[in-house]
């Protein structure tokens, strides 16, 4: 399986303080980055593959913070926010009376052909759902998804967080010819997927984190409809996933 990969590095590094940009560039483990992390009072620090990197030795300033903060999009409801025509995802931490306090700056990457092994399954018209924990690669797969099934079929990517296709209104081209519709709010996700199947005709669903009754149905209804849904949930197990805190069966 031949992969090929693209992240938009120089995009990201160019949001963050010239110091940390420095150490970054010195380090020069730019494949292997996952996220930079930026706290109030504290060092900041790289998280790698397979380690964790003391970036400075002194204390992050709030002026540093607000720097970041400028010179990336706007923050939704769930505090993330990106940089346009990328797929990095910057996620807040705020105090409080709201101030951002805290930043983890992940590195979105394009990674084409991560479905090769799957796609004769993907391609069969079947719904999917891709589980698995945080941070394992499933929204990358979801976005090759779009893309190789939008060379033949209707394809709308229903995106809470642009974190599928990217920052700003023009999706990122790792989505291919997919449509994008964007979520003002999570809350809204569930609405916006019937939205979706109602009024734009798509013969593909791609949804990432599905997590709530409402998203469940609103699943079971684009099933319904005969539209293919491929979609992601946060766990290990399809245990994890049918019984929720509330001991409610959410995706029966």
């Amino acid at each position: 399986m031949s992969l090929e990969i693209t992240d938009d590095i120089d995009a990201l590094i160019d949001v963050l303080p010239p110091e940390i940009a420095l150490a970054l560039h010195q380090e020069n483990r730019f494949e292997d980055l996952l996220e930079v992390v930026l706290d109030l009072g504290r060092p900041a620090d790289a998280r790698y593959v397979e380690r964790e990197v003391r970036l400075t030795q002194r204390e992050t300033t709030q002026d540093e913070i607000d720097g970041v903060v400028s010179r990336i999009g706007d923050f939704g409801d769930d505090n993330r926010a990106g940089i346009e025509r990328t797929l990095h995802r910057i996620s807040a931490i705020r105090n409080r009376r709201g101030r951002v306090v805290g930043l983890t700056c992940r590195v979105g990457r394009a990674v084409y052909g991560t479905i090769d092994i799957i796609r004769d399954i993907v391609e069969s018209g079947q719904s999917i759902l891709l589980l698995g924990r945080p941070g394992v690669g499933k929204t990358t797969m979801l976005r090759e998804v779009a893309r190789v099934l939008a060379e033949n079929k209707r394809v709308i990517v229903v995106d809470t967080s642009n974190e599928i296709g990217g920052d700003g209104d023009i999706p990122h081209p790792a989505v291919g010819q997919a449509r994008r519709m964007q979520v003002a709010t999570p809350v809204l996700q569930h609405a916006v997927m019937i939205e979706a199947v109602e009024n734009h005709m798509p013969e593909v669903i791609v949804i990432d984190e599905i997590g709530t009754e409402l998203e469940a149905a609103a699943a079971r209804t684009i099933a319904e409809r005969g539209v293919q849904l491929v979609g992601t949930a946060h766990g290990n197990t399809l245990d994890n996933l049918l019984t929720g805190n509330s001991g409610k069966n959410v995706l029966n």
